[in-house]
């Protein structure tokens, strides 16, 4: 119980404060790709398998963006689209 008296209250409200922050700044999107459950009962036994598949989406990092310098005949726009075919009248 001595370790727990090392800490001031002020210590515990800013870490409480941290951890309500950290909470608040998370991106909490999940994109949930495939939800599955297999079950079997055998007897007094229940098997269970539950697989859920998502995407993650991380944002890129200052040197992931640095290192990928546009090229100067990359263009950002798409194509454009292909003429229509000509009619006969």
């Amino acid at each position: 119980m001595a370790a727990s008296r090392d800490k001031t209250i002020m210590r515990s409200l800013g870490e409480f404060v941290g951890h309500i922050v950290s909470g608040i700044r998370a991106n909490p999107t999940r994109h949930v790709v495939k939800h599955e459950t297999e079950e079997a009962e055998r007897g007094n036994l229940v098997l269970r398998r539950t697989t859920i598949e998502e995407i993650e989406v991380r944002p890129p990092s200052a040197s992931d963006e640095s290192s990928r310098a546009p090229s100067p005949s990359a263009s950002h726009h798409p194509p454009p689209p292909p003429p229509p075919p000509p009619t006969s009248t």
